[in-house]
């Protein structure tokens, strides 16, 4: 602030400033660069509903390089979400750091710069966060003296808002005021004052703030011309993104660069850029030819897309790449392109039947957005006019909408702008995205060309989630088909089977089990994996338990079974392998007879609490020799026996050692065996970390013996 109370040049405000809390923030963020060294940055506040940080306010030269931060979700990979969403202040030392840390904050500013974070927290609320930018000769590590003024600075911020909070006047986010040009009378003077000659000032929109005579000579273009614009759109041969790099590098870095550029058609200029926390002198000079005489100029470019809108297409296609399912491909676009744009709601409409029907939204008003689902594609609407036609659609007010269509039902969602982008892929137009924004939005040409982009990567992610939706249904209908719908009840046992599919790829696999009654006293307890995760995989499971069926209601004996399906594999000349453990329960006496084909060996839990693995003699696994033979053993069932049947998937885990997890596996049962088998089920499950995430599928089946 200068002696008589006037704001510096080099703040602005995201909202018009009618309280004193903000005024008084504003002051704060003015000290940072003469207490800190942070030659610029700014302060985020979380929105009303604690989902999206939102920029209020920016000192220095960072305001021209934020459009792409306006509005953060709270689960984007950038510094300032994990300060609020960790409580603790983020520090990144360097280029290097960043690209390895946050990638995609690095493709949008591939500079030397350091950047800090800290979370704005009282005892009970978080308000959002305050980041620096500190210049590239910046030493690797905050110093404890930095560290210590960073939380100072971050503490003296939230305790304002807190205070605003509880006088009934709370700072919050709002809509960016139009933002105040810097034409001081004396830009000149100051610029002058930096570098005698030759010489222009840059503000902090990088538009051109002072021009002296001999620069507009050097750069063959009239003062007048070049006032109030930016370099690179003034004069055509300045277009090249190479000198908007090394610009963009000055003001993030904060460090002096340079570079030559070749003014048409053969006078060589030589660019120094000295930058500072109000903005940028720029020393031209004429150049030697001489050094440049075989250098190719750069070609000119009649657009120049800029890395700040190419941040939204990288940072979309990088997020699309792990979506799976048409859901996730809706929470993408909510989660983390919808807030940098400033909008407040999304819905995804595909074109089917000949009607539209809603894939998913997010924003809107439970019950509101179901009136788009079922438009017919012949009533003239935006949404089926953008489902119909690869033509996006932007209305930047109410009043553009209402004047094309009258009286239709997007007028009603309670928002106040509109972009509808048609969902085109290569083979076909599947739809439309709405994005809406509950206060009038401006399309200028670059944000619609960004939009319109999306639109089609957004298209392929749905049109790959679609397949995938599909086959899942229909893997999970074959699955199911496959495995019994449900168990018989048996006298003298308690039985509780589970399958889970791997949630990692989307095929069927080739675990099953199956309960057979083989007599008026006995039952056989069947489980099994057939090697793959394929629809091969999946047939040749069904063929097994089928074989085991007709050859356990044959002759039951856990030998002659395994034996016969043995040898029917190998006759049905697959090369697929399968594991398979067979018991046959005597119900009457309580005992069972195993007998095992190279799968898991099962558990024991005995009535006095004793869990043990049962080793058995077992013999190869199914179609590797047709002429195997699989010993069986005998296994006493007194009142209270747990066995715990399962297939590989519940302990072989990648980066996972076997023996431990068995070993884990039989504690957890030797703590858990009195329980409920659904309740033991879920510890035995839940123990191994497979819970949630499984690179293969689990099948697990318990049978306990209880009194008649």
């Amino acid at each position: 602030m200068s002696r008589d109370g006037a704001p510096q040049p080099g703040y602005e405000a995201a909202e018009a400033v009618a309280g004193r809390g903000l005024e008084v923030a504003a002051q704060i963020l003015r000290s940072v660069p003469d207490t800190l060294g942070a030659h610029s940055g700014g302060l985020y506040l979380l929105s009303e509903d604690q989902q999206v940080l939102e920029l209020v306010m920016t000192f220095g030269a960072v305001r021209q390089f934020t459009r792409p931060w306006q509005h953060i979700g709270m689960s984007a990979p950038i510094p300032v979400v994990e300060a609020v969403r960790s409580g603790q202040a983020v520090w990144v030392g360097g280029a290097e750091e960043m690209a390895r840390r946050y990638p995609r904050v690095a493709v949008a500013m591939p500079y030397a710069f350091g950047l800090a974070a800290a979370p704005l927290v009282t005892r009970r609320t978080t308000y959002g966060a305050v980041f620096g930018i500190w210049p590239a000769a910046h030493p690797a590590e905050l110093s404890p003296r930095e560290r210590d003024l960073l939380d100072a600075l971050a503490l003296r911020l939230a305790e304002l808002l807190a205070e605003a909070a509880r006088a009934g006047r709370p700072i919050r986010p709002s809509p960016r005021a139009a933002t105040a040009e810097n034409r001081s009378a004396n830009a000149l003077t100051m610029v002058a004052a930096r570098l005698p000659e030759g010489i222009c000032g840059i503000d902090l929109d990088g538009r051109l703030a002072a021009v002296t005579p001999a620069a507009a000579e050097l750069l063959g273009a009239p003062v007048e011309r070049l006032l109030g614009v930016r370099p690179w759109t003034a004069l055509p041969w300045l277009r090249d993104p190479v000198y908007e790099y090394h610009y963009r590098a000055a003001v993030i870095g904060g460090a002096t660069t340079s570079f030559v550029a070749m003014r048409p058609p053969d006078r060589w200029l030589s660019f120094q850029l000295y930058p500072d926390a109000t903005g940028v002198t720029a020393r031209i000079a004429a150049a030697d030819a001489s050094l440049y005489e075989h250098t190719e100029a750069p070609a000119e470019q009649a657009v120049h897309t800029r890395p700040g809108a190419l941040y939204h297409l990288l940072h979309l296609a990088s997020a699309l790449t792990e979506a799976i399912s048409v859901q996730d491909v809706v929470s993408m676009v909510a989660e983390q392109i919808l807030p940098a744009f400033g909008g407040r709601a999304v819905a995804v409409l595909m074109a089917e039947g000949g009607r539209l029907r809603l894939a998913g939204h997010r924003g809107y008003p439970a019950g509101l957005v179901d009136q788009f689902d079922g438009t017919r594609l012949t009533e003239p609407t935006p949404g089926v006019q953008a489902s119909t036609n690869s033509v996006p659609a932007f209305f930047e007010t109410r009043a553009e909408l209402e004047r094309l269509y009258p009286d239709r039902h997007e007028t009603q969602d309670g928002m106040s702008a509109w972009a509808y982008l048609p969902l085109v892929t290569s083979r076909r137009l599947l739809g439309t995205c709405v994005m809406a924004f509950d206060e009038p939005h401006r399309f200028d040409v670059e944000e619609r060309a960004v939009l319109t982009a999306l639109g089609g990567l957004i298209a392929q992610a749905l049109d790959r989630a679609r397949l995938y939706d599909t086959k899942l249904v229909l893997a999970h209908g074959l699955q199911e088909s496959l495995l019994p719908r449900a168990l018989p009840v048996v006298r003298n046992l308690e039985i509780s089977a589970r399958y889970l599919p791997a949630t990692e790829g989307m095929d069927v696999g080739g675990d099953f089990y199956d309960l057979i009654r083989v007599g008026p006293d006995a039952v056989a307890v069947v489980i099994g994996d057939v090697q793959g995760h394929n629809v091969h995989a999946a047939a040749l499971m069904g063929q097994v338990r089928t074989a085991v069926r007709a050859f356990a209601a044959a002759d039951a004996d856990p030998s002659t079974v395994l034996a016969r399906t043995n040898r029917l594999l190998a006759d049905l000349d697959t090369a697929l392998l399968a594991s398979c453990a067979y018991l046959c329960v005597d119900l009457e006496h309580r005992e069972a007879w195993l007998a095992n084909a190279g799968h898991p060996v099962p558990l024991r839990y005995g009535p006095d609490g004793r869990a043990e693995a049962l080793e058995s003699p077992g013999g190869m696994v199914l179609n590797v020799d047709p002429d195997a033979e699989y010993p069986p053993i005998r296994i006493d069932l007194p009142i209270g026996t747990t066995l715990v049947l399962y297939t590989d998937g519940l302990v072989d885990r990648p980066g996972t050692d076997l023996d431990q997890a068995m070993a884990g596996l039989v504690d957890t049962l030797a703590r858990h065996g009195r329980e409920p088998l659904d309740r033991l089920a879920d510890a035995l499950i839940g123990q191994t970390g497979q819970s949630e995430h499984r690179t293969d599928d689990i099948a697990l089946l318990l049978v306990r013996s209880v009194p008649g």
